[in-house]
């Protein structure tokens, strides 16, 4: 990747009943995006209309901001009407030729401010109704997420919760190829991303008979770089800390905490094996706070260092510990 290149720089905008969830799949997606591409360089920004902060670190949106690549409203079925200056600043950027995205019940904001004559977009199945019959300017369809591009104009849409990791993938298919959207669902963890003739808004995957089970599952995958603490994760998929370590221990026969380390030590194993970055660099890309931490936690769920994994298992010269900020 070339640090040179300009940024384009991607707003989230996550509303009052905007579902965390995708913003967070939405944020963690675009990051990895950097590594799997060498020909653009993406900056996710996670915004506000208030102070910001909270779990996902936002800030406020600024009135003047006009400098995106991407602008995407994250909202839910009850979000309040847009505000005037909210719905002018979305005229300008469409005008700029960025592109808009409504995820969950975003799309109505988008038909507020008068961007969607004739456009195809996909919102949460209890909103279609409404939708139509308060918009019929837009083509609203029952499909898991739309890409709808003409004229130099690209709106995204897709239900919320997990469509926003697919509405992504085949977004990205479109700017860099099938090849780095297929890596990118595999970094997330989705096996690969669905198609938009998917039904359902729900976060409902194959191969796990809890949904709020599927959603930890896929907060924990985008978020390895920095760990949410349990309770965070609990918060963001609606349940207690003592249900969804029932949940796991039912279905996975372990704890949250222990599930967690183990993706991220597993995704560190295939940095490691894969990857020309530093083991220092792996290591707080995994969500490890030091060399030594990483290098500790290493070995005792694989049994040699971080070191001995990269170098086939022969040590090296202890100053290349000192070189990576570990120490044996």
């Amino acid at each position: 990747m070339n640090p040179a290149l300009p940024l384009r720089r991607c707003g989230l905008l996550l509303l009052p009943g905007g579902s965390p969830l995708a913003a967070v799949g939405l944020l963690e997606g675009l990051s990895r995006l950097n590594a799997l591409q060498a020909e653009q360089r993406y900056e996710p920004v996670c915004l506000s209309l208030g102070e910001g902060g909270g779990l996902l670190r936002s800030r406020p949106l600024r009135a003047d901001e006009l400098d995106w690549f991407a602008f995407l409203v994250v909202a839910g079925e009850d979000s309040a009407p847009l505000a005037p200056g909210l719905r002018a600043l979305l005229r300008g950027l469409a005008e700029r030729g960025c592109t808009l995205g409504g995820i969950g019940g975003g799309s109505m904001g988008l038909a507020e401010a008068g961007l969607l004559g004739g456009r195809r977009l996909a919102a949460d199945e209890a909103l279609i109704d409404t939708l139509r019959s308060d918009h019929p300017e837009a083509i609203w369809c029952r499909q898991l997420w739309e890409i709808d591009s003409q004229a130099g104009s690209t709106l995204l849409s897709c239900a919320a919760g997990l469509a926003s990791l697919d509405l992504l993938c085949a977004w990205v298919a479109s700017l860099h190829g099938e090849g780095v959207a297929e890596a990118l669902a595999a970094a997330l963890g989705l096996g690969e991303a669905r198609g938009r003739e998917a039904r359902g808004s729900g976060p409902e995957r194959p191969g796990h008979a809890s949904p709020k089970l599927t959603e930890a599952l896929a907060l924990m995958e985008a978020n390895l770089a920095e760990p949410l603490p349990t309770e965070d994760v609990a918060r963001l998929v609606g349940v207690s800390r003592r249900q969804l370590e029932r949940l796991f221990k039912q279905h996975l026969d372990t704890l949250p905490s222990r599930h967690y380390l183990d993706l991220r030590l597993q995704r560190a194993r295939r940095l490691l094996q894969q990857s020309g970055q530093s083991i220092l660099q792996i290591g707080l890309s995994c969500g490890f706070s030091s060399g030594p931490h990483f290098s500790n936690a290493y070995k005792a769920a694989f049994g040699r260092t971080p070191r001995e994994e990269r170098s086939g298992g022969l040590p090296r010269p202890a100053s290349a510990w000192r070189a990576h900020g570990e120490s044996s």
